[in-house]
């Protein structure tokens, strides 16, 4: 038999406020608490809740068969607590079923794994301590930011006990290789899950594009597709966000009548089921080694880090935020570690991307800003502010809620 293996991130960073000069030593809150609820409660209507409700529906008609993945960061299930319990309450729901897996990533959807080793495995602690408190499970697959990954990122996580991770599925990292099959990494005992991103995509940036000569996409004719791989696959990886649906691609697409459907068409041919990732990982066995010898991720077009670190600006800001982590350490005060920790989200330096064409209209959906120097100059001059605060003797901090 052959597998559709369902994965989705769920995200929402603690976006900033527009920070100006004349704010720096007046103890402002660096964070747009009012926009952070209004965003997250629009998604909830869209997507969240609408989604989660059609994926507990499906569940129970196909009595189990039905199986889908999520990895939900800390900083997410933050917001989920303090705007909207309703929500966190629906993915327990879903993983009180039994068909829904967690995944594990960093607490605060953040860089650390290329850039402070140490933090990186303290963000993880802390989010798998976080999904235990919630769903009463502990992850065994792996997830980073942005399904960044290289080889050494495969021997950290490794080395914290995860059986196997998720990645992009590079056309140069594959070569003449499927992204279909289970892999394993050159040097320690895990396995790698790469994502087709064909036909991942065809679902999270196709769907709903008249331009495309696939266009309309129905239910009937993605699972031909993925029948097609019948004999030449283990597993077909469908990774993607999760506000895919409803925010992404709008219900008006059609989108939730064509993941309602999915499954009904994939169960046509017999040999096909769905599994989460723990379960590929043990059904099947890895097929080769596979070497990741540069950074990849699952965005833009080039599937590296330039998203976060291509330009001069980005470059900057990550460089001075990650500078602080022994003032920050030295301070032992719970507040400030967590605005720091904050302020390393992923987003922060997407948000300053220049990238440009298809890509950048990417960009630009989902900033708050309205260009990336406005995103820049409001994210280091509140670190001014902050290391204002780290060179005082002022032992009194209360940013976060």
């Amino acid at each position: 038999m052959s597998a559709v293996c369902f994965y989705f991130q769920v995200h929402q960073p603690f976006r900033i406020k527009r920070f100006r000069c004349s704010d720096v030593g007046k103890r402002q809150r660096y964070f747009a608490d009012d926009k952070n609820s209004l965003i997250l409660d629009k998604v909830a209507r869209k997507c969240y809740l609408k989604t989660n409700a059609v994926l507990l529906e499906m569940i129970q008609r196909y009595q189990g068969k039905f199986k889908v993945s999520f990895s939900i960061s800390g900083v997410a299930l933050e917001q989920m607590r303090l705007y909207s319990p309703a929500i966190l309450t629906s993915f327990q729901k879903l993983v009180e079923t039994g068909c829904v897996e967690i995944l594990s990533e960093t607490y605060h959807h953040s860089l650390a794994a290329l850039y402070l080793e140490d933090e990186f495995f303290s963000q993880v602690e802390g989010h798998a301590r976080e999904i235990k408190h919630y769903f009463g499970v502990r992850p065994t697959v792996f997830r980073n930011t942005e399904l960044i990954y290289n080889d050494h990122i495969g021997k950290l996580v490794h080395g914290m006990g995860f059986k196997g991770i998720l990645a992009e599925g590079a056309d140069d990292i594959l070569g003449w290789r499927s992204p279909n099959f289970v892999y394993r990494h050159p040097e320690v005992d895990l396995k790698i899950l790469t994502k087709n991103y064909k036909l991942s995509d065809d679902i999270a940036f196709r769907f709903s594009n008249r331009a495309w000569n696939e266009f309309p996409l129905k239910t009937d004719k993605f699972a031909r597709w993925v029948h097609a791989l019948s004999g030449n696959g283990d597993t077909v990886n469908l990774f993607m966000d999760y506000e895919t649906f409803g925010e992404h691609q709008w219900e008006e697409t059609g989108i939730f009548e064509f993941l309602r459907h999915l499954p009904e068409a994939i169960f046509r041919h017999s040999d096909w089921e769905f599994l989460t990732p723990s379960e590929v990982l043990a059904k099947y066995p890895a097929v080769a080694p596979l070497n990741y010898p540069r950074n990849v991720s699952w965005a833009d077009l080039e599937r590296d880090i330039s998203a976060w670190n291509g330009n001069e600006m980005q470059r900057l800001a990550l460089s001075r935020v990650y500078s602080y982590a022994d003032a920050v350490s030295r301070r032992n005060n719970t507040a400030v570690l967590k605005t720091w920790r904050r302020l390393l989200t992923s987003d922060h330096f997407y948000y300053m991307s220049t990238k440009f064409f298809a890509d950048g209209d990417v960009h630009a959906y989902f900033s708050p800003f309205k260009s990336p120097y406005e995103a820049f100059l409001s994210y280091m001059t509140i670190l001014e502010d902050f290391e204002l605060y780290l060179e005082t003797k002022n032992t009194r901090y209360s940013q976060p809620i």
